[in-house]
């Protein structure tokens, strides 16, 4: 088995960046965000039976899952947002493994944004957080998503505390400077460091 690293951070920290600057050294990358997306797409049993539990309301003209609609009726409903879970989780869990059987590079990533709120960290061999201040998240999540302080914030709270955060770590990428250069030595040295590490 190789390595997996487990590579996680709150919303704006910088995650999908620091993905990228492992990839561009050569390293798969499993992304549970977008695991996430394929498995709700049109053919997929998994979106069969979504429509046939909430009703065909969720599946816009196109045939693909309508997120905002979905979210919308499961924030309302705790039932319906467990039988969503319930649903989805294997289905995720099982895609997510799977890929990172398949990787083949010296250690692979497993990047998830809620790697330690799902226990995801049972399949990881060590935890990688990407950190920022929350002030730096909410500045660069409003920017990047246009979304709101108050959904940023909304965000942030259902993910676990910074604190809890980087108790939880093995190892820390500091991504409070903007200078792109400092945030790839940063990747370059623990790909080394990962490199060394024998399963």
């Amino acid at each position: 088995m190789r390595l997996i690293i487990g590579l996680t951070g709150g919303i704006g920290s910088g995650k999908s960046t620091v993905a990228k600057e492992f990839i561009a050294l050569g390293i798969d990358v499993v992304d549970a965000d977008k695991v996430a997306r394929e498995v709700v797409e049109p053919g997929q049993p998994a979106l069969a039976k979504i429509e046939l539990y909430f009703g065909k309301e969720v599946v816009d003209i196109n045939g693909e899952l309508d997120r905002a609609k979905l979210r919308n009726i499961i924030f309302k409903s705790e039932t319906k947002k467990q039988w969503l879970n319930e649903l989805l989780h294997p289905i995720i869990r099982d895609t997510l493994l799977k890929q990172l059987e398949q990787a083949q590079s010296k250690y692979v990533i497993l990047e998830a944004p809620l790697l330690l709120e799902n226990q995801l960290t049972k399949y990881t061999d060590y935890t990688l957080v990407v950190d920022v201040t929350e002030a730096l998240q909410i500045e660069r999540a409003t920017q990047r998503d246009s979304n709101s302080i108050t959904q940023i914030q909304a965000i942030m709270d259902a993910q676990i505390s910074r604190e809890l955060r980087l108790q939880q770590a093995d190892y820390i990428i500091d991504n409070n400077c903007t200078d792109l250069v400092v945030l790839k030595q940063q990747v370059k040295m623990l790909h080394l460091q990962f490199l060394s590490i024998q399963k």
